[in-house]
């Protein structure tokens, strides 16, 4: 092999090295909540928080380097715009490296003698970067440094080409993902070498950054609080079995909910409301599906991002009227044009002029007024676009897989006998006005989309009587008499919609009884979350939930996930008496039907991993909210329809915002602590699964993930250490 292809080889797994320590960062169409350092999950916790510190929280960036990334982010923002502007960058089908280099000869702020040199950049990308490296003076163990560095000194954008190349789906695409990375690298290398001339000095700098870091103190508080969590959380667990009521009753109603924080209290309200039972499960049902509507002709994929979409399912209008298609053609047609006048060059002064007093009307009802123009608002789409009622076409989902997907699902959770006449799917989703992280508190198991489609396919599926056959023979007998629903929690009304359109006369008196126990169990809730919000009077808790739902200038909706802490994977009676504080995701699991531990491989390999991505997104946004989060939501700018940057440049921020997080500017809502995985299951049936599988034993093993036993056999809890041996809790 000549030197210079071993030269080149080094430089392309500098390359791939440097992409590891990226994590990916979603849309804000689809916020989905994932691990800001993942690149880090092979290290140490402590080790892993050690170099993030070096690499992310660096608030002195050199100058030149502040510079060159302000000449990064114009093209970024105009080569990857979603349709926010009005003029298409040029050359954009031609990738991201050739439609900058076509324009960057015609920047004024680039160095008149160094625009030659740009005519002298090799076509191919791996190249292009070992050339600038060797100008730089970089020796060849530093390249993976260095690189690493292009990337970490401008995360945000990193990281939405890390979503780009490896995450996004083809409709998402707009130009090839495989050179992305490669070309995003020979930008930040070009650009460099343009306007910094002292390049190799960020290794230095660097170096400095990591040596200065100390952790210990913090590490040490943090340990102490998971202590403590850890100590009431199983105190918590033991009361409530110990207050278990073991006399069965009849059951009118099972309700299957997400596996979501926020299902928990309410589960615990509907609960108390009458002879009802309830399960936790990830919120996409166990349905890998992309959903189209098919008025709207939209589609997106609803499950969770480990998983790719097995099937595509229409979903059409239950009375398939097309009045419906034609009236959301009129209603989009409106809002392009006044888009469109809005934002080209003219037009806004002569629509300030034509419409200034309606909307300076409009926002003063908006401001003073939320529910009235909540109302306001209802109606007109009503008048343009009728709403309707969804039926899903299952036909895309081979007979054999429906049969497979009802059977997975019921297993998993333990609902396989003692069936109540109505069993309701419960997926979730949020309302909310004027608010960029709106999808952020949507369904994260749906794609950080709505639940409901989800929840209509698996009743559908199961309500199917060759499906009850096919299970009868193979698995499990449902009764003749039991119905499956679905339904869709708001999360921040805690309104429930049942969809119910087709039910047979011997339900609609269970039907109607669990509608009022909803609402009886939605007000018990309000009253709740009001004083999680800081409300100090529960009064009218329902209107005041509302209110902050329809108010456009509400910074905090709703908590969302915050302060979740623990993954609870369990019989339901094991933590049907305990009060979990809205802090634990409940996923139900009877181990005494899962024989071969199937079904908690399965709860361990996905929902676990989804659950410890969002437990780390809330940490390091608490942690830092600038590095990791995205600050305060008063200085936010969207940009290019893909996320937000504070004020009228930085970075693209990659976190949760400061509302989310924060109580006050200075007081912390979210505990930032690691997640803390329960499992009642004999030991015997976990550790071999975690000897199985890599990403568990990453997790545990380096202590991202703290995991409990409570073994039923053994009656007694353990803790796993990081060498993956068991020591009884204290």
């Amino acid at each position: 092999m000549d030197a210079s292809h071993d030269k080149t080889s080094i430089v392309h797994l500098a390359i791939e090295q440097s992409w590891a320590k990226t994590a990916p960062f979603w849309p804000l169409k689809n916020l989905i909540a994932v691990n800001p350092i993942a690149g880090f999950e092979s290290l140490p916790f402590e080790d892993a928080m050690h170099h993030a510190r070096a690499y992310f929280q660096q608030p002195d960036i050199p100058e030149a380097m502040q510079h060159v990334n302000r000449q990064t982010l114009k093209w970024l923002q105009v080569f990857f715009d979603q349709g926010q502007s009005t003029i298409k960058m040029p050359n954009r089908d031609q990738g991201l490296l050739r439609a900058v280099l076509s324009l960057l000869p015609y920047d004024n702020s680039v160095p008149a003698l160094k625009k030659a040199w740009l005519t002298l950049l090799s076509d191919d990308h791996n190249i292009l970067i070992q050339e600038i490296l060797t100008q730089f003076g970089i020796k060849d163990a530093d390249y993976e440094l260095f690189l690493t560095l292009m990337l970490t000194t401008l995360p945000g954008w990193a990281a939405y080409v890390h979503y780009r190349t490896y995450w996004a789906d083809a409709e998402d695409q707009v130009h090839p993902r495989k050179a992305l990375p490669t070309e995003y690298l020979a930008l930040r290398m070009i650009l460099t070498a343009l306007f910094f001339d002292d390049a190799k000095s960020l290794l230095s700098w660097h170096y400095d950054a990591y040596a200065q870091t100390d952790i210990k103190e913090l590490l040490h508080d943090i340990e102490q609080d998971e202590r403590l969590y850890q100590q009431e959380l199983l105190r918590r667990i033991h009361s409530a079995k110990i207050a278990t009521n073991e006399v069965t009753e009849i059951v009118e109603a099972q309700m299957v909910f997400c596996i979501d924080v926020r299902s928990e209290p309410f589960r615990r309200a509907i609960e108390a409301q009458g002879p009802y039972d309830t399960f936790g499960f990830a919120g996409f049902f166990g349905v890998p599906v992309s959903i189209e509507n098919a008025i709207t002709s939209q589609s997106h994929a609803s499950c969770p991002v480990l998983l790719k979409p097995a099937h595509h399912v229409v979903e059409c209008p239950v009375d398939n009227n097309c009045a419906y298609a034609q009236g959301y053609e009129t209603l989009q047609g409106v809002k392009k044009l006044y888009q469109s006048l809005k934002y080209t060059f003219a037009a806004p002064f002569g629509l300030v002029e034509t419409m200034g007093a309606v909307n300076g009307v409009w926002m003063g009802v908006r401001s003073f007024l939320p529910y009235v123009a909540s109302k306001m608002k209802a109606l007109l789409n009503e008048r343009f676009s009728q709403s309707y009622a969804l039926s899903p076409d299952i036909s895309t989902i081979p007979f054999e897989q429906q049969v497979a997907y009802a059977a997975g699902a019921l297993k998993t959770m333990g609902l396989t006998q003692n069936f109540a006449p109505l069993v309701v799917f419960c997926g979730h989703g949020s309302t909310t006005e004027n608010n960029a992280y709106a999808s952020a508190l949507d369904c994260g198991a749906c794609g950080g989309r709505h639940g409901a489609p989800n929840a209509r396919i698996l009743a559908y599926i199961l309500n199917d009587s060759d499906v009850r056959n096919a299970l009868k023979k193979a698995y499990f007998s449902i009764p003749d008499k039991t119905i499956f629903i679905a339904a869709e929690h708001n999360t921040t009304t805690d309104e429930v919609t049942l969809f119910d359109q087709h039910m047979p006369k011997s339900h609609i008196t269970s039907i109607t009884s669990l509608k009022q126990s909803l609402k009886q169990a939605g007000e018990h809730n309000n009253a709740w979350r009001c004083a999680q919000m800081g409300r100090q009077s529960t009064h009218q808790a329902a209107s005041h939930t509302a209110k902050r739902a329809q108010d456009w200038a509400q910074t905090r909706p709703e908590w969302g996930l915050a302060k979740n802490a623990s993954f609870i994977i369990a019989p339901r009676n094991i933590t049907r008496h305990a009060d979990l504080h809205g802090r634990a995701f409940l996923h139900s699991y009877d181990w005494t039907q899962d024989k071969d531990a199937q079904a908690l491989t399965a709860i361990l390999t996905a929902p676990m991993i989804v659950t410890q991505w969002i437990n780390a997104q809330y940490f390091f946004s608490t942690y830092d909210n600038i590095a990791y989060g995205s600050g305060s939501k008063v200085t936010h700018n969207i940009t290019g329809k893909i996320g937000v940057m504070q004020g009228n440049s930085s970075d693209l921020m990659h976190g949760l915002p400061l509302q989310s997080v924060y109580q006050t500017d200075l007081e912390q809502y979210h505990q930032p602590l690691r997640l803390t995985v329960y499992v009642h299951a004999p030991k015997r049936l976990i550790t071999p699964i975690i000897a199985q599988y890599d990403i568990l034993q990453k997790l545990f093993g380096n202590r991202w993930v703290y995991l409990i036993c409570y073994d039923p056999e053994e009656q007694q809890s353990f803790i796993l250490q990081h060498d993956f041996s068991w020591v009884v809790t204290k």
